[in-house]
């Protein structure tokens, strides 16, 4: 871990932000703009994110989809039986596992995400505006490479501590 410490130092000059500081006020400024964006719509990020990955996934259980969406089992639970209630998602019995209900989107679901699309551009388009098609693609290299590595270090952990 020195090693780590060491090299980080070398790479972030004296008084300039840590990676994980700029990564995290990035994260924090496209959570408010999404909010902001998604809110005329009846949704919270939160609730996006979680039926993009429906979308993207197909039909998940409660956890899987809590997993995915970077949320508490028991959140996700909550926001599950929101999105039921509006008809976003239809949760069906998993095949040969009766027990485990599948939420799935619906076609209310597919058509509010497709409603939410430009306004999600805008800031996705925003965040990208003043970088080459080149910065873009190792902007997008570097954020992967990130979420694979730190991915991966949180799956040591896990696997250490059971």
């Amino acid at each position: 871990m020195m090693g780590a410490v060491s090299t980080s130092a070398q790479e972030h000059p004296a008084g300039a932000p840590l990676t994980l500081y700029l990564v995290k006020r990035l994260e924090l400024v496209i959570r408010a703009l999404l909010d902001d964006a998604l809110r005329p719509l009846g949704l919270t990020t939160l609730q996006y994110t979680a039926l993009t990955v429906l979308e993207a996934s197909g039909a998940l259980s409660s956890a899987q989809l809590a997993r995915r969406s970077f949320l508490r089992p028991q959140t996700m639970h909550e926001m599950v039986l929101t999105l039921e209630k509006r008809g976003l998602i239809a949760r069906t019995p998993k095949a040969g596992n009766k027990r485990v209900l599948l939420a799935g989107l619906t076609d209310a679901g597919r058509a509010l995400l497709a409603g939410c699309a430009p306004a999600v551009a805008e800031v996705e388009n925003a965040l990208l505006a003043d970088l080459s098609p080149g910065q873009r693609a190792t902007f997008r290299e570097g954020l992967q490479h990130g979420v694979a590595a730190l991915g991966a270090l949180s799956g040591q952990r896990r696997a250490q501590e059971a």
